[in-house]
């Protein structure tokens, strides 16, 4: 037996099941808060401080996955190189690395006595630890999530249009602009909001090579760990604030619709 849009019948009971599975456990955490005490919970001074710092670092490396990523999943995307074939593994691997690896491979890497931060700190610039370590940590982890969003679409969109646009007698800085990135626009979107939202719950990497100074390097995902240690109350008004924080990003930012432009207009 199949339903009109031609799926077995059956195959809405396991779907409903892993529905159940993930929706649950949010539902429990929402019951168990004190919601007569919600909004004193989330508007401490700490609260705020640690939200206000965690959308400042997550946009900032959101920025950085969008500046890096994007020229990487092309690069990924179109070329046939042997030796970038061989670099993809690597530049997905933080999305199965332990987050707290992540920190530790950052720490040596950037840390005062790390392979770049020995010199970076002979030069009076020093990284771990700071908010600019929170903003490292987080692309550390997001970028690969824009890189394989972006890959996908790329190689969905092919390169038939921009091939055309060439033959038009369009410069290849002018096929970029106005034919590759129009057509890549959704993915890109997707990639974006999907890079936001896991920088924005990150945890294990920052904790390890930035540390937990309020106001500096503490962001929501550590402020909510660091509450559950003595206000079990708080620490779940926080995880209810952050799940909703990141649903607005997801539905609000990762519905919209982003129209492409047609292929004309070349000077």
């Amino acid at each position: 037996m199949t339903n009109s849009g031609g799926l077995p019948r059956w195959i809405y009971v396991p779907a409903v099941l892993g529905a159940a599975f993930v929706a649950l456990p949010l539902v429990a955490m929402a019951a168990r808060v004190d919601w007569s005490r919600f909004w004193s919970l989330i508007t401490s001074s700490s609260s705020l401080s640690a939200l206000e710092l965690s959308v400042k670092t997550a946009a900032a490396s959101t920025t950085l996955c969008i500046l890096f990523g994007v020229p990487m999943a092309m690069v990924l995307a179109r070329s046939d190189s042997r030796v970038i074939r061989w670099a993809r593994p690597l530049i997905l691997l933080p999305l199965v690395l332990p987050p707290v690896v992540g920190g530790i491979a950052l720490l040596y890497a950037f840390g005062r006595l790390g392979l770049l931060g020995e010199y970076l700190d002979a030069a009076g610039i020093r990284i771990a630890f700071t908010t600019t370590a929170v903003v490292l940590a987080q692309t550390f982890v997001s970028l690969p999530f824009l890189v394989i969003a972006l890959e996908g679409a790329a190689r969905t969109a092919g390169s038939d249009f921009e091939v055309v646009a060439a033959t038009l007698g369009a410069r290849p800085t002018a096929v970029w602009w106005r034919v590759t990135l129009p057509l890549l626009a959704p993915g890109l979107a997707s990639g974006a909001v999907l890079a936001f939202a896991r920088a924005l719950g990150e945890f294990g990497a920052t904790l390890t090579f930035a540390g937990s100074r309020e106001g500096v390097t503490r962001t929501l995902p550590l402020e909510i760990y660091l509450q559950r240690e003595v206000d079990a109350d708080a620490a779940v008004a926080l995880s209810v604030l952050l799940v909703a924080v990141a649903a607005v990003v997801v539905i609000g930012l990762g519905s919209r619709r982003i129209k492409v432009g047609g292929v004309s207009g070349w000077q």
